[in-house]
């Protein structure tokens, strides 16, 4: 079995140490002192003393090859062990086994590089698995979980930083990290309230929730980086983002208001873009149709110019059958649509009653529409 001695130079220590000595050189004198009795009388004083030197040397040995010995360890896989002489950084140790000075010349510190660490602000699990909202809400610390945004507006914000040692030298001796006073936290927090000051409370509540996460995750590694904390930020997630608990009913009707006055806006616009384009259309088509009709009325008053011009050339050539012709026409034209009877000038005895065909062929019809009804 190993044991680890202490200072070797500490003065308690080196006291019981040459009280063990004494006893042990008491003991072995006696020893040799009855078994000299036995012999011949000044021959047994002398070997006593040689035999009490000889052990002395050996358990003084031992106890230098046991302090030797106790300078072999172990680091695990998960682990890097960072030694150090007299308290000096001298190097980082791979997982498996391993030697260094024994204690006080070398030290070794164990760190975990693969652990995943958790910091929870704005809320304490304490340890307990959270599953519902109602829970964090009744786990959360509101002088960290309320932070201010850039349009003077308070939220209420739980999120959790997970992050990992990706250098355990630097993590050991850079930053005076207390339990009490974890730089990873502060820093979370600190990034956080900068990414959300500079943040709406429209957009802290609704879809830039993704790159909040992603924009406080940059900033706390940048600020670990400059820090030489030899951290490593794996995830930024916000659990819970609301206004507070004393205005949260406020707010929730000021958002209702906000959310109908959109949709009147979007129902006027939808309005304006049917009835403006159908506007526009109609319009366009009543320029169109004055256009046609212009360039209608245009053409037949070239027409009726033309058609005159040439009567007008022929009636200077022929007066009479000109005149002749454009009263035939004209006749034409009005009686065309009327019912005509026509007489004989040198008929004599009168006019014969005459009924047309087409007046036969619809009283007839009315006759026979009678009997049937």
């Amino acid at each position: 079995m190993l044991h680890k001695f202490n200072n070797p130079w500490d003065d308690d220590k080196s006291d019981n140490i040459e009280d063990l000595f004494k006893k042990s050189q008491d003991k072995f004198k006696k020893m040799f002192q009855q078994g000299g009795g036995k012999n011949s009388g000044g021959g047994g004083d002398d070997f006593s003393k040689f035999f009490t030197k000889k052990y002395i040397g050996i358990a003084v040995a031992s106890l230098v090859g046991l302090w030797l010995v106790s300078g072999f360890y172990t680091v695990q896989p998960d682990e890097e062990g960072v030694v150090m002489t007299f308290g000096k950084y001298s190097r980082t140790s791979e997982p498996g086994l391993n030697y260094k000075l024994p204690h006080p010349i070398e030290t070794v510190t164990k760190i975990s590089v693969t652990r995943v660490n958790k910091e929870e602000i704005g809320f304490r699990s304490s340890g307990k698995r959270i599953t519902t909202r109602q829970e964090l809400l009744q786990s959360t610390v509101s002088s960290e979980s309320q932070i201010l945004t850039t349009d003077e507006n308070i939220v209420d914000i739980n999120f959790e930083v997970q992050w990992m040692i990706s250098d355990a030298k630097s993590y050991l001796f850079n930053v005076y990290d207390q339990g009490n006073e974890k730089t990873v936290k502060s820093v979370a927090e600190s990034a956080m309230r900068e990414v959300i000051g500079l943040t709406k409370i429209t957009d802290v509540l609704a879809e830039e929730r993704s790159k909040i996460e992603q924009d406080a995750k940059k900033l706390m590694q940048q600020m670990l980086d400059n820090y030489g904390m030899g951290v490593r930020i794996m995830r930024v997630q916000l659990l819970r983002v609301d206004p507070p608990q004393d205005v949260i009913d406020a707010y929730r009707d000021v958002q209702d208001a906000k959310q109908d006055k959109e949709r009147e806006i979007n129902n006027a616009l939808s309005y304006r873009n049917d009835i403006v384009p159908r506007a526009r259309g109609e319009g366009q088509k009543i320029v169109l149709d004055a256009e046609a009709y212009k360039q209608k009325v245009i053409a037949e008053a070239l027409g009726d110019s033309q058609r005159f011009l040439s009567i007008y050339e022929q009636y200077k050539n022929a007066k009479d059958v000109t005149r002749k012709r454009m009263y035939l026409e004209t006749m034409e034209e009005i009686f065309s649509g009327m019912d005509k009877i026509i007489m004989d000038k040198g008929a004599t005895g009168g006019a014969v009653p005459y009924l047309p065909l087409s007046e036969i062929s619809k009283q007839k019809s009315a006759d026979h529409q009678d009997k049937k009804n």
